[in-house]
């Protein structure tokens, strides 16, 4: 049985790999855009989350040390 060299592996590599792309299912723009505001609603609202927990231990803290 014969091994395929390089060159050919290569070849048929970029084969598959244009076949792969091709069955993508490519998003909307109206997908994106509703995509990226999602994601940045849960960004805010877990920097504001983050925020006010940080800020409550903080001053529980700040009590209990002084």
């Amino acid at each position: 049985m014969k091994k395929p060299n390089k060159p050919n592996k290569a070849v048929k590599f970029f084969k598959d790999l244009v076949s792969e792309v091709k069955k993508v299912v490519w998003p909307d723009k109206k997908q994106v855009l509703n995509n990226t505001a999602v994601v940045l609603t849960v960004c805010v609202l877990s920097g504001v989350f983050l925020f006010i927990v940080n800020s409550v231990f903080g001053f529980i803290l700040e009590k209990v040390i002084l």
